[in-house]
């Protein structure tokens, strides 16, 4: 099968949960199939990106847009778009001519537009089939978002932007062939998008040799750890909650106890929490050397949407986890079992507890999480994933033809 993938921005380093399911994903789909990679990126020139995703993937393409980084002043230039900023930033006449040519020339079977940000590159009207692969409920992740933020300019901003993502969203879900989901919970929101028989789910994956490294090594201290992009709006929130909240009740209980934070480009309100208890590290070289001396593995999420790949990378490293509801939501795990689920600071701080004190109970997770990741390897994901594009490839989009979507100016 010959499959076009084109993604917004550079998928190296692999250091956010979208860009590993993309680049492993990739990668497996790469050992068996005919697959280009069309990555475009803004700012300045990178050869040595160009250079470096060629290794990785080869055969991938690169275009430089030149189109500038997110800022106020870019923001305020595409405000009165139709089309939300997340995706016309990501826009670029160069990008569209190149996609429209290749589908229209049909060099290949299918084409996978990763993520609703390179969406608008993709042409009305495609004679080659064409997936969506949605990592999120965009809409649903911008809801979130605004609700959350404490900022209330950034608070309008979101809202804005979660209104124009609601209508885009909708017409980009009709406009492609098929749609991908990671969870089923995804794709029952997009159901009331689109007809459910246009979405499939293909569940996330995890580097089960990776992380099983860290599997069996006991943790020497009551070290809590989070991990995560810590740039990105809904990790901000979620270790500024679990600070104010709940980590100061995990304190009184067990006062030896410490919260690491691991995770690269630290926002000045992550950094503002470092203490004598709290640690911020920033990137680091491995995050399973942390993982092994982490005995208690925290979610507290109140944003986001998709499914998070840190819980399965966490449990495939043999670590207890304790998660809030949307934290875990969407992935093939059930509370009690193979996680502790909590929806309020008393609960969320009460499961820490427990298993930094109960080291029978946080063995009995940690067995369970071992389990549940195994079934997640990434060759048996990508192989699910592989046959739903073959799916779409042999079924022309009727959708395509005839659904318009809004234009914006990139």
């Amino acid at each position: 099968m010959r499959i076009l993938w084109v993604k917004a921005g550079k998928l190296l380093p692999v250091d956010t949960g979208g860009k590993i399911r993309s680049y492993n994903l990739l990668r497996q789909l790469a050992t068996r199939h005919e697959l280009v990679l069309l990555s475009y990126y803004g700012d300045q020139r990178d050869d040595t990106y160009e250079r470096d995703i060629r290794t990785h993937l080869p055969g991938a393409e690169t275009i430089h847009t030149g189109v500038p980084g997110a800022s106020a002043w870019h923001y305020a230039r595409h405000i009165a778009s139709a089309a939300p900023y997340a995706v016309t930033k990501f826009t670029a006449p160069s990008v569209r001519e190149w996609v429209t040519r290749a589908l229209h020339e049909r060099r290949f079977d299918v084409a996978v537009c990763d993520f609703l940000s390179a969406s608008l590159n993709f042409p009305p009207v495609s004679p080659t089939p064409t997936v969506l692969f949605q990592h999120n409920v965009e809409s649903i992740l911008w809801q979130r978002q605004a609700r959350h933020e404490p900022n209330p300019f950034k608070r309008a901003a979101f809202t804005i932007e979660a209104a124009k993502m609601a209508r885009y969203e909708r017409a980009a879900l009709r406009r492609f062939g098929h749609v991908i989901a990671v969870s089923d919970r995804d794709a029952d929101s997009m159901a009331a998008m689109v007809e459910r028989g246009k979405i499939s789910v293909v569940p996330t994956g995890v580097d089960v040799a990776q992380y099983f490294k860290a599997a069996g090594v006991e943790a020497e201290r009551p070290v809590v750890l989070f991990l995560g992009s810590m740039d990105w709006e809904a990790n901000v929130d979620a270790v500024d909650y679990f600070c104010a909240s709940i980590w100061p009740a995990v304190r009184a209980a067990v006062p030896d106890a410490r919260f690491t934070i691991v995770g690269r480009n630290p926002h000045p309100r992550v950094r503002a929490l470092a203490s004598e208890s709290v640690e911020i590290t920033g990137t680091v070289p491995s995050v399973v050397d942390y993982l092994e001396q982490t005995a208690v593995f925290v979610v507290p999420l109140r944003v986001g949407g998709g499914t998070r790949l840190k819980i399965f990378e966490a449990m495939a490293a043999g670590r207890a986890v304790v998660s809030t509801s949307i934290g875990a939501e969407g992935l093939d795990v059930v509370h009690d079992r193979d996680v502790l689920l909590a929806d309020t600071a008393p609960e969320f701080a009460n499961a820490v507890i427990r298993l930094l004190k109960d080291r029978e109970r946080r063995r009995q997770l940690e067995t369970a999480a071992i389990q549940t990741a195994t079934r997640h390897d990434w060759p048996a994901i990508a192989a699910e994933f592989a046959r739903v594009l073959g799916r779409a490839a042999v079924e022309q989009p009727a959708a395509a033809k005839t659904t318009q979507i809004v234009q914006a100016r990139a």
